[in-house]
């Protein structure tokens, strides 16, 4: 979403996803009443009750990354409604270490898997200190709760220390394991000023879910993810129209490894694969640039994990025969929620 005034709403790659969708008009006449240049109180107090957040950043090769931070709650905290203070810094290793400079653009989405519940706010990162930094709010906005699978973090004491980030460029094995098996990623993804050369004026982080194996990895390493129904916003597939580098983030929840990959993005709108995928409006196929793996990297772990009901309206890629026994064995260890909880 651009960092433009509110008044505008939409730039021009979110307006183009909307007027392809039909929604075009409608997004017009809601848009600055949903899109704030300040966070709510509610917002407010949400963000100060996380243990985590996700934030996405850019680096100076113009590469979009997605990042998580976790401490305490309250370690977010916001002294006004125009500025997010954030007392934690990125590990080194973290893209985010060096991307996390004074005047640089930020996306930060504050998610309650658990109750379902997520808020976005993009800003500029104010100023940077030994404790934290500070961020300017640009826009706020709201999400619905449509593919959050509902797991509680808690924190972790003893365990296993952090290991050294290994670096590759293609999906390797381990990286194939946890994206085939995830049922939720985050995806950072920004906006180019205009007539700049990939300087971002806004910077986006998302949160997608689908049933387990929603991800799907090519023979060529290449991953392709259907998009459902949701907001109408378009920030994410937007951002993809004016600029189709993004950064990836794969959260393995019992061990607390991450996976940061980043990639470049097409939206894929027809097509016999489209048309497999049930409740499928799109796809995003994405070419793998880059991948990080960080063991350990991440101080929580989630228990409770239930599947999003919305789920039920939705399909599923054709699971390979080697893998269909621990698919099963991970669906019938869930509990399964009911309409209205």
């Amino acid at each position: 979403m651009s960092a433009a005034s509110v008044a505008s709403a939409w730039h021009e790659g979110e307006r183009a996803m909307q007027a392809r969708a039909g929604v075009r008009e409608r997004m017009e006449l809601i848009g600055t009443r949903v899109v704030r240049d300040h966070m709510p109180d509610q917002h407010r107090d949400f963000f100060a009750q996380l243990p985590f957040l996700i934030v996405g950043s850019v680096d100076q090769a113009s590469q979009p990354w997605a990042s998580v931070l976790a401490a305490p709650p309250g370690f977010a905290h916001s002294p006004d409604p125009r500025r997010l203070r954030v007392d934690v810094l990125p590990a080194d290793g973290d893209p985010l270490a060096q991307a996390l400079l004074p005047g640089a653009s930020i996306g930060l989405l504050g998610i309650e898997p658990h109750t379902r519940r997520r808020n976005r706010m993009n800003g500029v990162v104010e100023g940077v200190d030994g404790g934290g930094f500070a961020v300017g709010v640009r826009q706020s906005f709201g999400n619905c709760p449509k593919y959050i699978q509902a797991r509680e973090p808690v924190f972790v004491k003893g365990e296993r220390p952090a290991a050294t980030p290994r670096r590759v460029e293609q999906i390797d094995a381990a990286a194939r394991r946890v994206i085939e098996a995830a049922d939720t990623f985050f995806i950072a993804t920004s906006h180019p000023a205009a007539g700049s050369a990939g300087v971002a004026q806004g910077v986006d982080v998302s949160h997608r879910g689908g049933r387990p194996g929603f991800v799907r990895v090519a023979d060529d390493g290449s991953l392709t993810v259907p998009d459902f129904a949701g907001n109408s916003f378009f920030n994410t597939l937007g951002n993809i129209v004016v600029n189709p580098r993004a950064g990836l983030l794969f959260v393995d929840f019992d061990s607390g490894d991450l996976l940061q990959v980043a990639v470049t993005a097409e939206v894929i709108w027809d097509g016999p694969e489209l048309a497999a995928f049930e409740g499928a409006e799109r796809l995003l196929r994405m070419r793998v640039v880059s991948v990080l793996h960080r063991p350990a990297a991440l101080p929580l772990r989630w228990v409770g994990a239930e599947l999003s009901p919305y789920l039920d309206a939705t399909g599923q890629w054709p699971v390979p025969a080697s893998e269909r026994a621990s698919v099963f064995q991970w669906k019938t260890g869930m509990r399964t929620l009911t309409d209205g909880r």
